[in-house]
């Protein structure tokens, strides 16, 4: 008998959605090798997740990406507001009949105000469908070894590599896959999850859902009026239209009595053509159901992120509601996190301890994030879903979850705050904290700091802080890490006119703030030293978790 055929490679990633392309690029950006196997033939069919938020849009503007998506996103943005009725037929789709204030709250107006100041990038409507095939192009492009109806079928890992069985569903090949490490983006069902016996807490539920995606006709009705989403009150078919491209493509979500019994097989084709023609209420419209997809709106997180070489992110590790539209996200920053880690540890420039950080960072910032997706979730602005209170939240609640929140770990040298809360938006060039965004000239061109990052270390200087860019060419030939020095100022190599530098990062001419290749301030210093070089190598050390070399 024929042995199987075996492969090495540093990286298997399971699972082709969202979280597992996004991880799989972030490793080609740090040209760390992988295998990427998904078991179905291609990329979601059904819309799943509705929008990007501006930090994602951060990560994929990093890529060269964020024009594609927003491109990708175009139909659906016109639609504007979300509306209850009886029927879609009766529904009022004009601003001027929902419930908002004419004059916006001044909260709302700082909430906008500071989205612009803080971010280069803006959020982006744009369905999971139809992202995902533009990730999965980008990494084809880049030389990812991507392999699509390819199932795991075991694995199993020891002290020094994961060794994996995996299956070609198409032609019924086995093959061995022996990866340094595994990252598992396999869903919220997560087999590797089970495989490693990882328990998910049990939080809270907010109810079962079908999502019915279905083509109709609709341009006529709703061109010029575009919208959002409509909250459906009509008896028998109670439930939440989903805009997909404000034409021929729509989503609605029904809840069901699970607890009674009622099972996802109990919405046949037509039945489900039923409950939207009576939610639509439009005489001769033609309902075609492309997909039916089951789903709890459930509050739940992992008991563990790592197992040893294995690694979790996405639905496999954190399920919330998708009231704020944080889950798929979330699972892009996990994948963002973890990455550089990963090819730190890969090409031994850093010690394997520093892969312990991927879950002592991101856990504290997912159990933050399901939380608020279920505070919101309460509200009861999705109608699908159980309301249990009738307290708001605030715009800024958006803005801590999707980036002001901080790291803790042995990845960042110095603790200066307290856990992130909901209590407190501000970046400023915090410790942990994603780096702050300013505008100005680099190298001729209007460029944002964040443009800087994503390669390597980056230390921002101020004009006046001497004797860095020895020490970091320094310290990057003995650690063998790449380090991007910049001169922040009037005259210096990232040109700030107007010193937005000092403002936004609480800083000097003599200040130095280092930044990890995911964006997170992990050390700075306001003073001027005398060492700088000796000082790097400290800071280096304990990062890296490596000896100084004599």
């Amino acid at each position: 008998m024929m042995s199987k055929k075996i492969t090495n490679v540093p990286v298997l990633i399971v699972g082709g959605g969202l979280a597992g392309l996004s991880a799989a690029l972030f490793l080609s950006r740090h040209s760390v090798p992988y295998v990427l196997i998904e078991r179905h033939q291609k990329t979601n069919i059904h819309p799943r997740a509705r929008g990007l938020n501006f930090r994602t849009m951060e990560l994929y503007r990093e890529l060269g990406l964020d024009e594609a998506i927003e491109e990708t996103g175009a139909q659906l943005a016109k639609g504007k507001g979300w509306y209850t009725a009886h029927t879609l037929r009766e529904a009022e789709l004009d601003p001027e009949k929902m419930n908002i204030p004419k004059i916006l709250p001044e909260s709302v107006k700082s909430y906008f105000a500071t989205l612009k100041e803080i971010s280069p990038a803006s959020s982006v409507r744009a369905t999971q469908n139809v992202v995902e095939p533009i990730l999965l192009e980008a990494a084809r492009e880049r030389e990812g070894d991507l392999r699509f109806h390819t199932e795991l079928t075991a694995f199993e890992q020891n002290e020094d590599h994961v060794r994996a069985t995996v299956l070609n569903r198409t032609t019924g090949v086995e093959e061995t896959i022996v990866a340094d490490y595994m990252i598992a983006a396999d869903g919220a069902k997560s087999p590797v999850r089970q495989m490693l016996n990882i328990k998910m807490t049990e939080m809270n539920s907010h109810g079962h859902i079908i999502n019915i995606y279905f083509e109709a006709d609709l341009e006529h009705f709703v061109k010029g009026r575009e919208f959002s989403a409509c909250n459906i009150t009509r008896t028998g078919a109670e439930g939440v239209l989903l805009a997909i491209n404000n034409r021929d493509r729509w989503c609605y979500h029904v809840s069901y009595d699970f607890e009674g019994g009622e099972t996802a097989a109990h919405f046949s084709e037509e039945r489900c053509r039923e409950v939207i023609q009576k939610a639509i209420d439009l005489p001769d419209l033609q309902v075609k159901i492309l997909s039916v997809l089951p789903w709890e709106a459930a509050e739940r997180i992992a008991e563990q992120f790592q197992q040893d070489r294995v690694f979790l992110i996405g639905d496999a590790v954190h399920l919330m509601p998708p009231t704020g539209g944080y889950g798929a996200n979330t699972g892009v920053q996990d994948a963002h996190n973890l990455a550089w880690k990963l090819a730190a540890v890969v090409n031994k420039v850093a010690n394997p301890e520093l892969l312990k950080t991927y879950e002592a960072e991101r856990r504290p910032v997912a159990q933050m994030t399901v939380s608020e997706a279920g505070r919101v979730a309460d509200t009861g602005v999705f109608s699908a879903m159980k309301k249990q209170t009738e307290k708001r939240t605030s715009p800024f609640d958006d803005l801590i979850v999707s980036v002001g929140y901080h790291y803790e770990s042995k990845a960042i040298l110095e603790q200066d705050a307290a856990p992130s809360s909901l209590d407190h938006f501000g970046l400023k060039g915090r410790l942990g904290t994603r780096t702050p965004h300013i505008w100005g000239e680099y190298q001729g061109r209007k460029r944002s700091t964040l443009d800087l990052l994503g390669l390597g270390f980056v230390l921002f200087a101020g004009e006046k802080a001497e004797g860095w860019k020895d020490a970091a060419k320094h310290v990057s030939g003995q650690f063998g890490v790449k380090i991007n020095t910049y001169s922040v100022g009037q005259n210096g190599d990232f040109i700030d006119k107007d010193l937005g530098w000092q403002n936004a990062y609480q800083a000097t001419e003599k200040s130095v703030v280092l930044v990890r290749p995911d964006g997170f301030v992990c050390w700075r210093c306001d003073d001027q030293i005398e060492q700088p070089t000796l000082t790097l190598e400290e800071v280096f050390a304990q990062l890296l978790g490596k000896e100084k070399s004599l």
